[in-house]
């Protein structure tokens, strides 16, 4: 394992994989701890801040070019944006099982399909991981 690869590759990148490795422990805490309380709102917030920063710092990363500079990963990116004031509105509604739901979709289809391929052989956290 080897940080090197993550150093040196863009901010962009940098600040992505740090935004998305801070939504995954964030995530994490909310989903394993109790629910409707103040710590759970505010780590709700937070949880919501850094998905945004990792979607939208998702336009611009541009290693995986298939439609113009864009892959199918930022399909992701636009769905966690639109989703995110949706899972607030619900949660603000007292929506809790719909706000539940798109919470668990976020955190496991966004975060989690994501980080399926960036672990794919000749992606940079492959490459920190698992070594060139």
């Amino acid at each position: 394992m080897s940080l090197a690869p993550l150093l040196n590759a863009s901010i962009a990148i940098q600040v992505h994989v740090a935004a998305a490795l801070l939504a995954l422990g964030i995530g994490a805490g909310i989903l394993l701890g109790p629910k409707g309380t103040v710590p759970h709102r505010v780590m709700g917030w937070l949880w919501a801040l850094t998905m945004g920063v990792v979607a939208l710092g998702s336009f611009w990363i541009h290693e995986l070019r298939l439609v113009g500079d864009f892959s199918p990963i930022h399909i992701l990116s636009l769905a966690t944006l639109i989703g995110l004031p949706i899972l607030v509105a619900r949660a603000r509604r007292g929506d809790v099982t719909r706000h539940r739901r798109a919470v668990l979709l976020l955190y496991f289809g966004a975060l989690g399909a994501a980080g399926i391929f960036a672990f794919m052989p000749g992606r940079i956290m492959n490459a920190v991981v698992f070594g060139s």
